[in-house]
């Protein structure tokens, strides 16, 4: 559930802490007042759009922080553990900042995050029903959507669309080949000049990046054997090695003629022989790099006619010189489906088949699981439509299988359809239903989605609008009880709907010369009735509107008090 909420510094809201409780919370207030608002600033915390404007205006920033305790069995911790975020597994806490410059920065457990990251974690937490979701019911586009929801056949309608998808790229692919054979077809002669031009050059996939450094190694050679010839004759001239050599020998015979020898002597004669050897090095290390980079004028020569004769065969075919091995293969491929004739498509036409009786086959499974979820829809649906006073109503899944027009997300084609009036007729959803049917009926629709859904909070954003009295009420006892199993959070301008909730929060907007500031404030039990009363009566609060307001809260009316005449 959602246990706390900050906003700081968005839109009219300066700053605002509140304590969510369970069950079902009403929000309330004048129209303008800022109740939208808040539900504006949670949903950028779980990760909706930003806008320029949200911050509060002279406000460097603004910041919105959303706390939830989740089941010890919810998906969320899953999700968290996959995207190796911080988690005490009690508490998920979602957090938004936000510049004047539009820019914002999302974190999960003061863990920093991608935007679509911390909405994918606030959708599995969260649902938000803003005030014209019922738009989206009457578009029939996304019924097939909402019904693979109700069924829980994401899964199986993912695998139709990957299905298709491989279907029809074999088919691009097939018909692509069919393409360049009779293109090839009409000029095979031509072809087979280029292949065989091509087949004597024989070009390697990269040949033409690596002749390019050979060539310029080898441009590079000779002047390196030159500088090698010199250092070669430098360590030579002057018999460098012979003159250590005869310095080394008479070290050693002046050590030879003292008695036990001398010290300063032998580190003379070590350090000479450690020069002599290293100097012997030195040559052969010379000598090996001489007949390493030794210049080779008839390499040099054959590097650079295969390298101007793989130039001079790309720029034929406006290719760049490392693409011509693959267009070999292409020329190859080509000429050889022109004299295969039919018979070169076989293996790809059976890869073809194979792949549309393999979607056939998914997309017919997930057509007859689409026809029991509707049945069961229209039962869950049905059960919603008499609390909120529709029971002579009538609520139908039509799903229409055409299985000759295939598409990436089956062959099914899901619009609901309603039936306000017994004996009538069932029609679309969005031209039978009236302003306040129709809001019963998203209502309904969202109260049976919603025990699909497995969200830990359910936001409606005046779902009751278009409807009263009565009918307002059934709306109330219906979220209520949706509050059983949820945590629902409800703005209504309905008495009968704010009187129904367990905790009631009023939205008021405050006005100076200067500023507009929007506040929330908790109401207990007396001020709740006021609010009501005022929701009742309007600005001018009569006791009769109090009365009726404690009636709808169960709260026993205060007797009026009677002023007693004077005895004469």
């Amino acid at each position: 559930m959602l246990t706390a909420l900050h906003i700081q510094n968005f839109v009219l809201i300066d700053q605002a802490d509140v304590v969510v409780g369970e069950g079902l919370t009403a929000l309330t207030g004048e129209t303008g007042a800022g109740k939208s608002i808040l539900l504006d600033a949670l949903g950028l915390a779980v990760g909706g759009r930003s806008e320029r404007g949200a911050v509060r205006a002279g406000a460097k920033q603004g910041v919105v922080a959303a706390a939830f305790e989740p089941r010890g069995d919810h998906a969320v911790w899953a999700l968290l553990e996959e995207n190796a975020l911080p988690s005490d597994e009690s508490q998920v806490i979602l957090r938004r900042v936000q510049g004047s410059d539009g820019r914002s920065r999302g974190f999960v457990n003061d863990h920093p995050v991608s935007i679509a990251l911390l909405r994918a974690i606030g959708e599995c937490l969260l649902e938000i029903h803003g005030q014209h979701d019922g738009r989206g019911f009457l578009a029939s586009a996304v019924h097939r959507e909402m019904l693979d929801e109700f069924g829980g056949l994401e899964k199986k309608a993912a695998a139709v669309s990957k299905l298709w998808r491989d279907w029809r790229t074999i088919l691009s692919d097939l018909e692509e080949r069919k393409k360049d054979r009779s293109a090839t077809a009409r000029e095979v002669d031509y072809l087979r000049y280029v292949l065989d031009r091509l087949e004597q050059l024989n070009p390697q996939p990269d040949e033409e990046s690596a002749l390019a450094a050979r060539r310029a190694t080898l441009m590079a050679q000779e002047k390196i054997s030159v500088d090698l010839s010199a250092a070669a004759a430098a360590l030579d001239e002057g018999g460098v090695e012979s003159k250590l050599s005869v310095a080394l020998r008479n070290i050693e015979r002046a050590g030879e003629r003292l008695a036990g020898g001398v010290d300063v002597l032998s580190e003379a004669a070590k350090r000479l022989e450690a020069a002599l050897n290293e100097t012997g090095e030195a040559q052969i290390a010379v000598a090996q790099a001489i007949a390493e980079f030794g210049a080779d004028p008839d390499e040099l020569e054959q590097t650079e006619e295969r390298l101007f004769a793989l130039r001079g065969e790309a720029r034929k075919h406006g290719l760049q010189p490392d693409g011509l091995a693959a267009f070999q293969e292409k020329t190859r491929q080509a000429l050889s489906d022109v004299e295969l004739g039919d018979a070169a498509f076989g293996d790809l036409e059976r890869e073809a088949d194979a792949a549309a009786e393999a979607y056939d086959k998914s997309a017919k499974a997930l057509s007859k699981a689409r026809v029991a979820a509707a049945k069961k829809l229209d039962r869950a649906v049905a059960a919603e439509l008499a609390p909120l006073k529709l029971d002579k109503a009538r609520f139908e899944t039509s799903v229409a299988t055409d299985f000759a027009d295939p598409g990436p997300d089956g062959c099914d084609k899901v619009e609901f359809m309603v039936a306000t009036n017994p004996g009538a007729p069932a029609g679309p959803l969005k031209t039978i239903a009236s302003g306040g049917e129709l809001s019963r009926f998203v209502l309904a629709m969202k109260a049976a989605l919603a025990a699909k859904e497995n969200r830990t909070v359910i936001i409606f954003d005046e779902v009751d609008a278009g409807v009263g009295g009565a009918v307002a009420d059934a709306v109330g006892e219906r979220l209520a009880r949706l509050a059983k199993d949820a945590q629902v959070l409800v703005v209504t301008h309905s008495p009968q709907v704010a009187a129904r909730a367990h905790a009631h929060w009023r939205i008021e907007k405050t006005q100076t010369a200067k500023t507009t500031t929007t506040k929330v404030k908790a109401l207990d039990a007396s001020a709740r009735i006021e609010e009501i009363a005022r929701m009742l009566s309007g600005a001018d609060i009569s006791d009769e509107a109090r009365a009726a307001a404690r009636r709808l809260l169960g709260a026993p009316s205060k007797p009026k008090r009677r002023k007693l005449a004077k005895a004469g």
